[in-house]
């Protein structure tokens, strides 16, 4: 066969590749994601609104500092980096929930920023909730803080509350951890009724 005969059968081969691939979908793979996304493992839970009288009887609780950092300074004092972070608060009892009572939001100075809870929030066995700092909320600053309380009506064991802080502007992505601190506990024999 002479090359210019083949060179005349190239472009029909093209277009015969062409045609082929483009037959070629990825509808089995988005029907996949789709009964992903509608399966009841990834659907969220958010934790449930309950409102709390003297009738709660209270066997324990506490009331935990979480250090937040808003914002952190590099190079000098003149230059600041903006940190989202997210308050994260997590049941670790197995068989028992417990109920947040109060997340507030507090700045560098001590002043209440924001009150993150309208009414108490239960949180069942095992499971987590969050509470998020936009990057762009520059109201903490550096030395910001949640004070979290949290009560349970039986014994229970401590849940984790910890925050992350991200960012990556600039292309320098920095993220790191501060685990909360217990600074006041309720825990009675005699389970006392709840007081607001």
């Amino acid at each position: 066969m002479s090359i210019s005969r083949k060179m005349k059968l190239l472009p029909s081969c093209l277009v015969i590749c062409l045609v082929f691939l483009s037959s070629c979908t990825s509808s089995p793979k988005t029907q996949i994601n789709s009964q992903q996304s509608n399966s009841p493992a990834s659907s969220q839970i958010s934790p449930q609104e309950v409102q709390l009288d003297e009738t709660l009887k209270i066997a324990i609780g506490q009331t935990i500092y979480v250090p937040i950092y808003s914002e952190i300074y590099f190079f000098s004092k003149t230059r600041t980096l903006q940190l989202a972070a997210t308050l994260s608060v997590r049941n670790t009892d197995v068989h028992n929930p417990i109920i947040i009572t109060s997340v507030k939001y507090y700045d560098s100075d001590g002043n209440l920023v924001k009150d993150h809870l309208e009414n108490p929030l239960r949180l069942a066995p095992l499971a987590s909730t969050e509470f998020i700092v936009d990057q762009n909320d520059q109201t903490g600053s550096s030395g910001a803080n949640f004070i979290v309380e949290w009560v349970a009506a039986t014994e229970v064991f401590e849940p984790i509350l910890e925050a992350v802080m991200v960012s990556t502007t600039s292309q320098q992505g920095i993220s790191f951890l501060s685990k909360g601190r217990v600074i006041d506990s309720k825990t009675t024999a005699s389970n006392t009724p709840y007081t607001p």
